[in-house]
């Protein structure tokens, strides 16, 4: 028999079993992030009449659950109508209109002409250090593979196509919307792999990712280390791709005080030392919780693969995708620690 309080008592027992979204809403203000949002949904008509358009901080959040939980547009759109917990975090009732798919699609792309995507993160991260969760004793930097499915594209028709020789009628151009002609491909452990590079610079006490840089997958991990680091960082800790006098050369150059704790790496006919293994193993005690960031995106969020084609949208997928984790961690930590909510 229906009542008048089924809905409440339903959002009350999910609470009860623990509805992440719930502590999240709890641990985030998220009005916080409307200024840096009010350049979108600008429109310079000016008629009157037509559907109003949805609120930024609503649609923002919209986007926030599509990479917590990995899921597409129309995906997400059917499961806000489904699920009470998304319904709760957007601040959505039974009765209330929920943006359809397009809405979503058009925001982002929206999002992604603006780049304010990038501002908004470093927002977050800059309330998180004047909240003392951002400690800076350690700094930790590396790289992961943002995957693309894998596609067959002749190369030939590829340098046609580039050239502007290719007729339309030879072209589909359905198909060719789907072929990501910014992608590279890269081979790890003896697995080729094709996208994009999420490089990262990781505080070493709260896991929070500090900076972010994007790059198809066939960029070097060391070359981005200068652009994740600046001068308030004291040490920095990675694993032997980040190794090199080059390299370091750049990195003492960009901060002057900046201490270096990378891993050494054996050569041919030069193993490792007792003295360095022994060393490495201190370091890696350290440089190891980056590999937790990457791990909470793939067992809890749904893994790193990217939807959108293209290295620009891939760059605010990643960002976002990165923000999403920054979000979900302070989150946790606000449970735990004794820091207060990031209301103001």
């Amino acid at each position: 028999m229906k009542t008048f309080f089924d809905e409440s008592d339903r959002l009350e027992r999910l609470s009860e079993l623990g509805d992440r979204l719930e502590t999240l809403n709890k641990a985030v203000n998220f009005e916080i992030f409307r200024s840096k949002l009010s350049e979108i949904w600008i429109s310079n008509d000016k008629r009157l009449g037509g559907r109003q358009k949805m609120d930024s901080v609503l649609m923002f959040k919209i986007l926030i659950l599509q990479k917590l939980y990995s899921i597409a547009d129309d995906k997400t759109e059917y499961l806000i109508n489904d699920r009470l917990s998304f319904q709760r975090f957007l601040g959505l009732g039974l009765g209330d209109k929920v943006p359809d798919s397009k809405t979503i699609w058009l925001y982002k792309e929206e999002l992604t002409k603006s780049g304010c995507y990038k501002e908004v993160f470093n927002l977050f991260n800059e309330l998180l250090e004047k909240a003392g969760v951002i400690t800076r004793k350690g700094s930790i930097v590396d790289a992961t593979i943002s995957q693309r499915p894998q596609q067959r594209y002749n190369k030939e028709k590829k340098a046609r196509e580039k050239r502007g020789e290719i007729e339309p009628k030879e072209r589909n151009v359905h198909k060719s919307r789907q072929i990501d002609k910014d992608a590279t491909y890269t081979v790890k452990h003896g697995r080729q792999f094709f996208g994009y590079k999420n490089h990262v610079k990781v505080d070493s006490d709260s896991k929070i990712i500090l900076n972010t840089e994007v790059t198809t997958a066939s960029a070097s991990d060391g070359k981005q280390a200068k652009k994740l680091i600046n001068k308030k960082d004291k040490v920095l800790y990675g694993d032997s791709a980040y190794r090199g006098q080059k390299i370091a050369g750049e990195l003492i150059k960009k901060n002057k005080k900046i201490r270096l704790e990378i891993c050494e790496k054996a050569e041919r006919g030069h193993p490792l030392t007792d003295e360095q293994k022994a060393n490495n193993t201190v370091k890696s005690k350290v440089r190891c919780r980056v590999e937790h960031t990457f791990g909470h995106m793939v067992k809890s969020m749904g893994g790193k693969l990217i939807q959108r084609v293209g290295y620009t949208r891939a760059r605010c997928e990643i960002y976002l995708k990165n923000l999403a984790y920054n979000l979900s961690r302070w989150a946790y930590l606000s449970t735990t620690w004794a820091y207060s909510a990031l209301s103001t």
